[in-house]
């Protein structure tokens, strides 16, 4: 995709009536993101069917699949105003990475804390290899750690594969985040087992 703002992401407008609604606002996340595949708006490939779609749709067909997905992004993804939904919403349908060229800071921080994989490329030109029936493999999250890099596999719809790395800021704090599912999850269990410790006492 190109120029991708947070209101490409959840677009406002009327949309914003839903800001309590999780589910009913998830059905405008990112119809205002152009494909860098089609240069088309919320249509989508669905790799499973072979058929396009929008893609709330598309994300919740993986989602009840159990298949998690991932969003291919260009440079500044996530600029403009700091939405929370921006972030909130891609998780909410089983998203569980935006690897993008480079990061709005302030979003870039809202995915981290809804337990979303905030990655860059470490080759920049790795970007104009992936095509949209392409997937994406991420290798070694369970060795997420501050300062390494983590490899990416690209498959083709031919089966041929091929590796680059993805770079992050994950702080320890961050990586704990993910891990739990969220801040706030990290935060409920501190919470819980201070609870647990008092009740002992």
């Amino acid at each position: 995709m190109g120029k991708c703002t947070t209101d490409h992401i959840t677009t406002a407008g009327p949309w914003m009536r839903f800001c309590g609604h999780l589910e009913n606002i998830s059905n405008n996340t990112l119809i205002g993101a152009v494909n860098a595949d089609n240069q088309e708006v919320n249509k989508v490939i669905n790799q499973i069917t072979g058929e396009h779609g929008g893609v709330p749709d598309t994300a919740r067909d993986y989602q009840r699949r159990g298949l998690p997905w991932v969003v291919v992004a260009e440079h500044n993804y996530g600029e403009g105003s700091s939405r929370e939904h921006a972030a909130l919403q891609p998780r909410y349908l089983g998203g569980v990475a935006i690897i993008a060229r480079s990061f709005a800071r302030i979003h870039e921080a809202n995915l981290k804390k809804q337990g979303m994989l905030a990655l860059t490329f470490a080759d920049d030109t790795a970007y104009d290899k992936i095509e949209a029936p392409d997937r994406v493999s991420i290798i070694g999250l369970t060795e997420l750690a501050p300062g390494k890099n983590i490899q990416l596999r690209i498959t083709s719809k031919d089966g041929t594969s091929w590796m680059t790395e993805a770079k992050h800021t994950f702080t320890r704090e961050q990586v704990e985040y993910f891990k739990a599912g969220s801040a706030l999850n990290v935060m409920a269990s501190r919470l819980s087992d201070k609870s647990s410790s008092s009740a002992s006492l």
